[in-house]
């Protein structure tokens, strides 16, 4: 995109970037027809490099300017504008992406969609600009675009990732679904989850791959090689990378939407050859008088408009904490997920706002109406979104973080413009402690200081701690050491990087499992262990969120086996992964015991509130009719019980608990208090 000179104007060129900003189809005068006011003769003409020349004189009367335009009688055809950037592995240092205007027509138009990385074919083209609207005069620069004719999709890697002359259209044309040819120059190189294409000898290598027993093992090792150990880590990240299955009805409509669509192109394969054998005096099997073809295409739709508007919802996409001490590789594990996930957004939180993950609104420089532009979630969407220093954000900045984790959309109501935007990704996320070192006695909540809510969204939170160990850092260094050799010395992965990413996308495109019965009660089971296992008292051992995360984790596992039916012994590696991860975070620092309410918030607190709510009652009741100041109560309270009584706490206890009860009046002014 830098090399474009202008040279290149009308030359056809290559560019490869990144998708930003779609607007949407907007009709552009093809044909134009005017008519003679004075004789009434019509006349065609067609546009050129997007000007129409208006006849000056009338070629029947020989009238001067008395042509006008007829808008209802003229051609007009879909047209919409694209913003591409340059990718973020191909800036220079030190320097800001540059973008560039496309102009898709027909049926290019709605063929990609913000956050693709695309190789587009096109024609630069350099338009004038007026000095002011209404003068005539021209600027000296003019402005550059590009008129597509072909998009095809590339890999992080910038490799085209779909075969030559392979396409889709808009038009009815073969591939209009996003599976089949193009015509001539103009169609796209689709690899959306279903518009996968990969090689027959690629597929049944991945085929064969999967059957492997040892599989899960080898697909975890090869997830960021180079970081030694972390093996519970990297299979947590690799289910993430799996996903689960999409509960939602729109997603089921799709598939069924995909479904129907390929067995309509081999019943009509199939009708083409009963119109043949039947030229040969043969008749096409499986059809009939009445066209029994179409009559079931039209049931098919029928059903799939009736689909039931109460069905349950829940999000199919894996959130993965990384919690822990600093130098312990958790920016490593981000930087290589970005790279492998097919789409997705890798983002820092202290360089993040509100605006910056879900939408802005900008006014478009062509149009010059608002227009909203897409946030990294947004552009993540079907992909994953790599935040780190999560716990650097700012509070409004996490805020919109609890519709996107768990609706897995974004709503925006700015300028006018009230829209839900698609952000069906997943969320992995680094946090370091608050004391630079993650302190034991503490539970997870006070150790990162992120709010409860947020936290509980997570399916799995993984402590990533650096504790002492002479074997274990002997061989951490020998493998440190060994990068920096002329020929580092790190045993290769079983599966490649490349290999890998195939495998990722071909089980995210064609696998979609579902629960058996035994895998239902191992699931039904556990839950009930984990609900028992705080054992007496009010801890929050499990919540119906916990159990939501073993289904994801356990239809991830059966992806990476490219199983259809979920098995009980994916069920229980899938607590074994929550165990080593979320239930080590909530594992109570005092007593040992399992609590979720470390983790959402509540059980600790709400303890700590009763205790001290009571110990107070206790000082005041023998002054009534006093006044006393806020620390005066302190020390008394502090000195008369065991109770620990934090000011922040103390306040929000006298205004909160006993103020409506009436035992007591705050004075805010003075911080003293009234005892009645």
């Amino acid at each position: 995109m830098r090399n474009l000179n202008p040279e290149d104007v009308d030359h056809l060129v290559a560019l490869r970037g990144m998708v930003i900003r779609c607007s949407t189809i907007i009709p552009e005068l093809h044909l134009g027809c005017f008519r003679c006011f004075m004789c009434g003769f019509e006349v065609l003409v067609e546009n050129d490099r997007g000007r129409i020349e208006e006849p000056v004189r009338c070629e029947h009367c020989q009238a001067k300017e008395a042509m006008e335009l007829l808008t209802n009688r003229c051609a007009y055809t879909n047209k919409q504008i694209i913003r591409m950037q340059e990718t973020p592995d191909e800036i220079p240092e030190g320097e800001t992406p540059n973008s560039l205007t496309l102009f898709a027509f027909d049926e290019l138009t709605d063929a990609v969609r913000p956050g693709d990385r695309v190789e587009v074919t096109g024609i630069l083209r350099a338009a004038p600009r007026r000095v002011h609207p209404r003068l005539t005069t021209l600027r000296s620069v003019y402005k550059t675009h590009v008129e597509a004719l072909h998009f095809s999709h590339v890999d992080k890697d910038m490799k085209v990732e779909a075969g030559p002359g392979e396409g889709t259209g808009r038009s009815g044309l073969a591939g209009g679904d996003g599976e089949g040819v193009g015509v001539g120059t103009t169609g796209c190189d689709t690899t959306r989850m279903r518009g996968l294409h990969l090689p027959a000898s690629r597929v049944a290598e991945i085929k064969a791959l999967s059957q492997d027993p040892w599989i899960y093992e080898k697909l975890s090792r090869a997830v960021a090689p180079s970081i030694w150990g972390m093996e519970d880590v990297k299979k947590g990240v690799l289910c993430l990378l799996f996903g689960g299955t999409d509960k939602k009805a729109g997603a089921r409509k799709e598939r069924r939407g995909w479904e129907r669509r390929a067995g309509r192109r081999e019943r009509e394969g199939g009708r083409a050859g009963g119109r043949a054998g039947g030229r040969a005096g043969l008749a096409p099997e499986g059809t009939g008088p009445g066209m029994n073809g179409d009559r079931r295409e039209g049931e098919e739709e029928e059903e799939e408009e009736a689909e039931d508007p109460g069905a349950v919802s829940c999000r199919g996409d894996i959130n993965i904490l990384l919690c822990g001490d600093p130098g312990t590789s958790k920016s490593q594990i981000l930087l290589y997920v970005h790279n492998l996930a097919p789409r997705g957004i890798y983002t820092s939180g202290k360089g993040s706002s509100a605006v910056g993950l879900t939408a802005s609104v900008i006014r478009d420089v062509e149009t010059k109406e608002l227009v909203l532009e897409s946030g990294a979630l947004v552009l993540s969407d079907q992909g994953v979104c790599c935040i780190d220093e999560f716990d650097k954000m700012s509070e409004t900045t996490r805020a919109i973080l609890h519709e996107a984790m768990e609706q897995q959309t974004v709503s925006i109501a700015k300028a006018g413009i009230i829209c839900t935007l698609n952000a069906r990704t997943s969320i992995l996320a680094s946090a370091n402690p608050v004391d630079s070192r993650y302190n034991p006695r503490l539970s997870v909540v006070e150790n990162i200081q992120l709010p409860p809510t947020l936290l509980s969204r997570f399916d799995l939170i993984y402590l990533v701690l650096d504790s002492p160990d002479e074997d274990k850092d002997r061989r951490l260094a020998r493998h440190l050491i060994s990068l920096y050799y002329e020929e580092p010395a790190v045993e290769a992965p079983d599966v490649d990087h490349a290999l890998l990413k195939d495998y990722i996308a071909y089980a995210r495109a064609h696998v979609f499992p579902v629960l058996s019965e035994e895998a239902g009660e191992q699931l039904i089971q556990g839950y009930l262990g984990l609900r028992g296992s705080g054992g007496e008292g009010k801890t929050i051992t499990a919540t119906p969120r916990q159990l939501e995360s073993l289904i994801r984790l356990s239809e991830a596992l059966a992806k990476i086996r490219l199983a259809s039916v979920v098995e009980r012994s994916d069920v229980v590696e899938a607590m074994r992964l929550m165990a080593e991860a979320t239930l080590k975070a909530a594992t109570d620092p005092e007593t040992g015991k399992l609590d979720l309410g470390n983790i959402d918030g509540t059980s600790r607190d709400r303890e700590a509130r009763q205790l001290l709510t009571a110990a107070v009652k206790e000082f005041l009741e023998p002054r009534k009719g006093l006044r006393m100041s806020v620390s005066e109560i302190r020390q008394g309270v502090q000195a008369q019980s065991t109770v620990e009584v934090k000011q922040g706490l103390l306040v929000d206890v006298l205004r909160k608990e006993l103020e409506p009860e009436g035992v007591v009046k705050y004075l805010p002014a003075t911080h003293t208090v009234l005892i009645q």
